[in-house]
């Protein structure tokens, strides 16, 4: 069965290094499996996103993104770190998602930076935001320096994408993502409320 991941990308720059370790990540976690990528870059929707963050309403195109993006069987999630942390862009995305919307999602997580001194946000922001989403992210997350590109980067990043991607396949393969139930999805007919017809639902149960 074939399994759709939602690779979502905060780059700001075309082309991006952000992109580019999304793309790694992603074709790492194909090569395990039958998988589809769905490719997100999250710059296409920033006005949206700022919209949606002041009048509390998003447009078509960005419901539609984030439609994808939830329901997918699982996430790859990459941004540029700016001041220590993942950036605005990145942080906009998710606070605009319902809440529970990513509980139990497998997630793989990554960063790009100009310095290996940035390497920890990982561990400091971006893993404390899917725990606090409730999402399931795979131990080994990978960051990105400027060192690690070019030639003469040597195969340290190698390692760490074929590791994250081994991870993140596993949790795939190995874990059926309980997605929330909408209480509200099956109700009784309002009709049948006059009549009295009051035949247990999903949600009155």
């Amino acid at each position: 069965m074939t399994q759709r991941i939602a690779v979502v990308s905060a780059g700001l720059s075309q082309p991006s290094s952000t992109r580019l370790l999304a793309e790694r990540l992603g074709a790492a976690t194909a090569r395990g499996g039958e998988v589809e990528l769905d490719f997100v870059d999250l710059r296409d929707h920033a006005r949206d996103l700022a919209d949606n963050l002041v009048t509390g309403f998003g447009s078509p195109t960005l419901r539609a993104t984030i439609d994808r993006v939830v329901s997918a069987d699982g996430l790859i999630a990459v941004t540029p770190i700016f001041n220590a942390s993942y950036s605005g862009l990145f942080k906009s995305f998710f606070d605009v998602l319902e809440p529970e919307s990513l509980v139990g999602m497998p997630v793989l997580i990554g960063a790009t930076g100009g310095t290996e001194r940035h390497s920890l946000a990982l561990e400091h922001a971006l893993r404390p935001l899917f725990a606090y989403l409730r999402s399931v992210v795979v131990p080994t997350a990978v960051y990105a320096a400027s060192t690690d590109w070019g030639d003469g980067a040597g195969d340290g990043l190698d390692r760490r994408i074929d590791r994250a991607a081994e991870e993140f396949t596993e949790l795939l393969t190995g874990r059926s993502r309980t997605r929330t139930v909408d209480p509200y999805a099956e109700t009784t007919p309002f009709e049948d409320l006059l009549t009295g017809n009051l035949t247990p639902t999903r949600s009155s149960l």
